[in-house]
């Protein structure tokens, strides 16, 4: 059984299955993903994307406002403390830099993932952390707010080896998308093989990149199984594995089960 810990089920394309999203999720249990953690991006489409998940168990929440995002709400601390309270809420973010999209003064990026790792702090709540061509600073944030006391995830992760181990030494764990199945991917590959087995996650990131053999196509929690079979690989072991350890970190990390 599959965890894919970090999707965007509002988003992703229910064409394939007649924009129904009961039969999206009868086709997830038939390819055994057991639980799919939905992530936030901004606060105007998280009411929908609540209700959309509401009715499953098997779906958890995060709830936040990416860094790429510049129109709409800004997330005050009080208003995402009220938010994260839901049952359904088991995470903060996702947060972090981005400098790749940023344009011009990004202090308040910054301000907004302080607030976040406030938020997280003080309900105890692992972070969900974006990082793009900000990777140093983003580390620095964390460790000088603090973060280590609840840790949380680097999601999607594109860095090196040396990076990998500053973040584990923060209580964060590594998650792999399906850029670990690029080509062209061989730092993060370097990871995935020395990474600890009791602090990686893998993950989709649907509807965006899509791992191989699907690259450039719609991404699905379903393809989570790519992203593991390919991991095994680099591992030298079974994909069942991969599934099992990857479904022990999720659960002991949002203090599941």
């Amino acid at each position: 059984m599959f965890i894919d810990s970090h999707c965007h089920l509002d988003r992703i394309d229910l064409k394939p299955y007649n924009n129904d999203f009961a039969a999206f999720m009868r086709d997830a249990d038939a390819k055994q993903i057991e639980h799919m953690l939905c992530i936030a991006i901004d606060l105007e489409s998280y009411p929908d994307m609540l209700a959309l998940i509401a009715p499953y168990p098997r779906i958890s929440l995060s709830v936040g406002v990416h860094p790429n995002v510049t129109e709409g709400r800004e997330a005050s601390v009080d208003e995402l403390l009220n938010l994260a309270k839901h049952d359904k809420v088991i995470a903060i973010g996702e947060t972090g830099l981005d400098y790749f999209r940023g344009e011009g003064d990004l202090a308040w990026q910054h301000r907004r993932f302080r607030n976040h790792i406030e938020v997280a702090k003080a309900l105890h709540k692992p972070l969900i952390i974006h990082t793009r061509e900000a990777g140093h600073d983003s580390l620095d944030v964390l460790r000088a707010e603090g973060a280590d006391r609840v840790g949380g995830i680097i999601h999607c992760f594109t860095e090196d080896w040396a990076y990998a181990e500053k973040a584990l030494d923060l209580n964060f764990y590594i998650s792999f998308s399906g850029i670990v199945t690029f080509k062209n991917a061989r730092a993060i590959q370097d990871v995935a093989r020395k990474v600890p087995a009791d602090r990686f996650l893998i993950e989709t990131d649907s509807p965006y990149l899509a791992p191989a053999p699907h690259r450039g196509k719609p991404n699905y929690p379903t393809y989570v199984r790519h992203v593991a079979e390919y991991i095994a690989e680099l591992r030298n072991c079974r994909v069942e594995e991969i599934a099992e350890q990857s479904r022990n970190n999720f659960y002991r990390l949002f203090g599941m089960h």
